[in-house]
C-alpha cells in the first residue's frame, strides 16, 4: 500500500478483542454489517450472515429483540460453523436485553459482543439495574460491549436536564449543540458506570450515531477528544442508493482522515430486492480509496465522453470489477498482497495509455474513430495488443497469469 503520510495520525484507542477480531489500538479499521432478516428464522439469518461474511464483513450484528430470536442464536452459530464461517456475531439488544441475556445463557455465550443502547435500557430506577444486569452477563461470559447511543432513542431525561442547564447560561447553546452534548454525555456516563461494575476499558466500544453529516462529525470529534475508548463509526439511517453512499462517505471520510474511528458500518437502505452485501462493499471501498486498507484489486475506469461512444470499455470495466471480487476469496487464500493490485480499463487514446501505464495491468480500448485495437500494459510497459470479439476473455487470462507470476504463494 502507498504511503499514508497525508493522513492525520490515528487517534490512539484502547484495543478491544471481539471473537478473533481486534478493534482499536494498532489494528486495521474493521468493517462490519447487520442483518435485516428475522433472527428467529435461523436458516435465513445464517444464510445472510454467510453472504455478508463472504463479502468481507468482519463482524455481523443481529437483532435479538424477543425470546424466539434469543433461542435462535445458538442455532445460527451452529449453522455457520458447519459452513466453516467463524465471523463474530454481535447481539443488538433494546428494551429487554437484560431479560433475554439472563433467561437464555446459550444465546449470551453464542454472541461475541453485546450492543447496549443507554436510551432504552430502562427508565428511572430500573435503568441502572437493567444496565448493570447486562454488564454483569458480559463480565460473566468475558464479552465486550458496545455502548451505542442513537439520537433517535436518546435518553429524554438526560436531554431535558441538559436543556434546563443550558437555559440558565448567559449565552445558551442552540438545541442541536445541546443534543450533541447529550449523546456524548450518555455514552461516557454509561461507560464509566460499566467500569464501576468491573468492566475494563479493553471491553468497551462506544458509538454516538446521528443521521446528519455535520452533526456526526462534531459528535465524534468531541467523543474522540474526551476518551480513549475504541469508537464505532456510522451514519445512522443514511438512506437508499447514492444518497446513502454519498452521505456516509462524506461523514466517515472526514473523521477517518482525522484519525478518528476503529470500526465502521455503512447503514444503507437496500433497494427493493437489493443485495445486503452492498453496505460491506461500500465500507471497504471507502477505506481502500482513502489508502487505509486493501481488500480487493481496484479497477480504474474513465467516465466516458464524446470520444467513447462505444460502450465496450464500460462493459469490460464492469465485468473485470465483478470478476476480481469473485476471484478475491480464492486469491486471498493463495497469494500474498494480491489485494493491492491495480487494474485500469480505459476508453480512448487521450488518457488510456497513460492511466494504463500507471496500473499494474491496464488496457486502453479504442475510442470513436480509433483503430479497433486495445494495447495492454503490464507494469508500465506495453506488452501486446488485443483485437477481435474475445478481448474480455483474453484480458481475464492476462490478469490470472499476472497474479500467478507476480504474487508469492502463501506457505
Amino acid at each position: 500500500m502507498s504511503s499514508n503520510s497525508h493522513l492525520s495520525k490515528r487517534r490512539r484507542s484502547v484495543p478491544v478483542k471481539v471473537g478473533g477480531v481486534e478493534i482499536g489500538g494498532d489494528a486495521p479499521i474493521v468493517v462490519q454489517s447487520m442483518t435485516n432478516t428475522d433472527t428467529a428464522d435461523a436458516e435465513g439469518t445464517a444464510a445472510q450472515i454467510a453472504a455478508l461474511a463472504r463479502a468481507g464483513s468482519e463482524l455481523v450484528r443481529i437483532t435479538v429483540d424477543r425470546e424466539e430470536a434469543a433461542r435462535a442464536v445458538p442455532r445460527i452459530r451452529d449453522l455457520l460453523e458447519k459452513e466453516g464461517i467463524d465471523v463474530p456475531l454481535v447481539g443488538d439488544f433494546h428494551y429487554i436485553g437484560h431479560t433475554l441475556l439472563t433467561k437464555y445463557p446459550e444465546c449470551a455465550t453464542a454472541l461475541a459482543k453485546y450492543r447496549i443502547n443507554p436510551g432504552n435500557v430502562g427508565h428511572r430506577q430500573k435503568r441502572d439495574s437493567q444496565f448493570s444486569t447486562m454488564i454483569e452477563v458480559a463480565l460473566k461470559n468475558d464479552r465486550p460491549v458496545r455502548i451505542g447511543v442513537n439520537w433517535g432513542s436518546l435518553d429524554q431525561e438526560l436531554l431535558a436536564g441538559l436543556m434546563d442547564e443550558n437555559a440558565l447560561l448567559k449565552e445558551p447553546k442552540d438545541i442541536a449543540h445541546v443534543t450533541r452534548d447529550a449523546l456524548v454525555v450518555s455514552a461516557l456516563d454509561s461507560a464509566a458506570r460499566a467500569e464501576e461494575l468491573g468492566m475494563g476499558r479493553d471491553k468497551i466500544i462506544l458509538s454516538c450515531k446521528v443521521s446528519a453529516v455535520q452533526d456526526l462529525i462534531e459528535v465524534y470529534r468531541d467523543l474522540g477528544d474526551k476518551s480513549d475508548y475504541a469508537l464505532h463509526l456510522g451514519l445512522t439511517e443514511a438512506g437508499m442508493g447514492s444518497k446513502g453512499i454519498v452521505a456516509s462517505t462524506a461523514a466517515l471520510a472526514i473523521l477517518l482522515q482525522e484519525g478518528i474511528g476503529d470500526t465502521i458500518r455503512i447503514s444503507l437502505t437496500p433497494e427493493p430486492g437489493g443485495d445486503r452485501t452492498r453496505e460491506v462493499i461500500v465500507g471497504q471501498e471507502i477505506l481502500q480509496t482513502m489508502g487505509l486498507r486493501s481488500f480487493v484489486p481496484l479497477v480504474t475506469a474513465c467516465p466516458g465522453c464524446g470520444r467513447t461512444t462505444s460502450t465496450v470499455f464500460q462493459d469490460l470495466a464492469s465485468k473485470i470489477q465483478a470478476r476480481v471480487r469473485e476471484k478475491m476469496p480464492e486469491w486471498g487464500k493463495t497469494f500474498v498482497g494480491v489485494e493491492d493490485m491495480n487494474l485500469a480499463v480505459m476508453g480512448c487514446i487521450v488518457n488510456g495509455p497513460g492511466e494504463s501505464k500507471h496500473a499494474d495491468i491496464g488496457i486502453s480500448l479504442p475510442g470513436t474513430g480509433e483503430e479497433p485495437a486495445a494495447p495492454v500494459f503490464i507494469d508500465g510497459k506495453k506488452v501486446l495488443t488485443l483485437r477481435g470479439a474475445k478481448i474480455a476473455e483474453e484480458f481475464y487470462k492476462i490478469v490470472d497469469d499476472y497474479v500467478e507470476s507476480r504474487y508469492q504463494r502463501r506457505s
